[in-house]
């Protein structure tokens, strides 16, 4: 255990994203609503990270949780009268880690493109459960007239994003906090020896497959807290939370930023999301085939997203700036 407790120290350069979500909320006022965005997506990601770069899990239908945290909370607000957020999110939280606990104790009983189709399985039939249930949905309409209370009974949510982004940010720190706990942790050491050789984990006498269940259950949970936070913001649910598009979007998120770096989940929202909206604004009907292009040149020349660009770099510098031996300065 005291191999890891070193580890748990935040370095001073983990402190950078905050200084920037910081400094973003005082430059940026005008774009406040977008960083709401971005801070979700981030937690979604460092949700889909947990299984897929730590634990080897590959999914396709990571939206399955995000999308039933979003209808959670929404229903709660719009049918039930239910509208203190955090009762919303406790809510999603909790659906959504049932569903996870479920799921997961059936589909990670196989592997490979079984697990795969499964996972896709499981997401279409909560698309089509909540397109057909009308009255409870809205359907294909989506789900309105959300609202949500003043958090602690002090702040609104207004047009300008301000308590919104304040409250994703504080939502976000929360589940950095509980990630970065696993990963650093003998149970996230236990999960990376399961994600490079499952069977060896068997061979020394792990539980590898409900310390899988556990893992999908926490990162499940994690994914539907950032689709109710989605729902509080925009204060409207609809089916587009749900499908392969916002799977195959967080991943893509994720392959830009790095996989199993922690802080991959960080960088891949804010690069997609802002490529996104500049984009759609200077070309709407092609704006996806440059997020395309983006991503062909990552997983060409920077097998590990935009962190991995920085790590050359870095070592680059590092061994041009080393300082030469005794023997070279002779040599020369």
């Amino acid at each position: 255990m005291s191999g890891y407790s070193a580890n748990t120290k935040i370095r001073w350069t983990e402190w950078l994203p905050w200084v920037a979500a910081g400094a973003f909320f005082f430059v940026l006022p005008e774009y406040l609503s977008l960083g709401a965005r971005i801070l979700i997506f981030i937690l979604f990601a460092l949700s889909l990270d947990l299984i897929l770069g730590y634990a080897g899990i590959v999914t396709l239908g990571h939206s399955a949780f995000f999308g039933l945290g979003a209808y959670t909370a929404g229903i709660l607000s719009a049918k039930l009268g239910i509208h203190d957020p955090f009762i919303g999110l406790a809510a999603a939280a909790v659906m959504s880690a049932a569903l996870g606990l479920v799921t997961g104790a059936v589909i990670l009983r196989t592997r490979a493109l079984t697990l795969l189709m499964l996972t896709l399985a499981i997401t279409a039939i909560l698309l089509e459960i909540a397109n057909k249930a009308t009255k409870l949905t809205g359907g294909a309409d989506g789900l309105s007239g959300v609202q949500v209370a003043p958090i602690l009974g002090l702040f609104r949510f207004d047009l300008y994003g301000k308590t919104a982004f304040l409250y994703c940010l504080f939502a976000l720190f929360a589940g950095w906090w509980v990630v970065r706990r696993i990963i650093y942790s003998p149970y996230g050491a236990m999960l990376t020896g399961i994600r490079d050789n499952a069977t060896r984990m068997h061979a020394i006498g792990a539980p590898v497959y409900w310390r899988l269940v556990l893992i999908y259950t926490v990162s499940a949970t994690m994914a539907g807290v950032a689709g109710a936070l989605l729902t509080q913001v925009n204060q409207f649910v609809g089916l587009n939370v749900l499908g392969l598009e916002p799977s195959g979007d967080i991943l893509v998120m994720l392959i830009l930023g790095g996989v199993g770096r922690l802080y991959g989940a960080f960088v891949g929202p804010v690069v997609y999301l802002i490529a996104q909206d500049y984009l759609a604004k200077q070309y709407p009907e092609y704006w996806y085939f440059g997020i395309g292009v983006l991503l062909i040149v990552v997983v060409l020349f920077a097998r590990g997203g935009v962190l991995g660009i920085v790590d050359q770099l870095r070592i680059k510098w590092l061994s041009h700036s080393k300082p030469k031996s005794s023997a070279e300065a002779s040599a020369r």
